[in-house]
């Protein structure tokens, strides 16, 4: 019993932690779409996993390591839904591969994605040829998204995610930060920072603000 004592001590410790980070943090890492969300579950489950059953490292140690990692998660969370900067280096951001059905080869090197393997995924969208995408963007997941010339337009671009202006998605409307400015102070926004999620849907804005203290 004195074997296993330690071992269950550490198991609900861990069963703990996960809960605390779910609930602090969020639901993403029980459907991951960042690499911090794959990354928490990496080295949460390798530290519960390789700790668990050693008998060097004390409950008080293991409890310690814990505490350190969910304030590391909690901490990465802040600067990246704060910092556009922190955002791009921890996420990383969405790359155009193919815009009105050229193909960017430098951009496909620079992410890894080889000629087999795009024309794969193109292919799982039903789509044989070049010549028919409009675009098609790696997001930070690792997902194609791909739009083919005559589909529908309506396809929602966030602009603005957590008060974040997307200078991709401004780039790819062939639009600026002035013009943007200019759509916030009509719809009574004096800045980004005052907009929870702001979309461009069939050539329009819908700007969502945080709610007023």
């Amino acid at each position: 019993m004195e074997f296993y004592g330690p071992i269950i001590g550490k198991f609900i410790l861990g069963m703990l932690c996960i809960i605390l980070q779910i609930n602090i943090v969020g639901k993403r890492n029980l459907a991951p779409v960042t690499a911090l969300d794959q990354v928490q579950n990496y080295v949460l489950g390798g530290i519960i996993g390789g700790i668990i059953y050693n008998q060097d490292i004390t409950v008080l140690q293991f409890l310690m390591v814990l505490i350190i990692w969910t304030l590391v998660v909690m901490v990465l969370q802040f600067l990246k839904n704060h910092n556009r900067f922190a955002k791009v280096m921890i996420d990383g951001r969405p790359a155009i591969l193919v815009k009105n059905g050229k193909l960017d080869v430098e951009t496909c090197l620079k992410r890894g994605v080889t000629a087999d393997e795009l024309m794969f995924r193109l292919r799982v969208n039903g789509i044989y040829e070049l010549a028919r995408v409009k675009r098609a963007v790696l997001e930070q997941n690792g997902q194609l998204t791909v739009l083919e010339y005559g589909d529908d337009e309506s396809i929602r671009y966030p602009l603005i995610s957590d008060g974040i202006i997307n200078y991709d998605i401004l780039e790819m409307i062939s639009r600026d930060e002035a013009w943007l400015d200019e759509q916030l102070q009509k719809n009574g926004f004096k800045s980004s920072a005052e907009v929870f999620l702001g979309e461009y849907i069939s050539g329009k804005l819908h700007f969502v603000g945080y709610p007023k203290k």
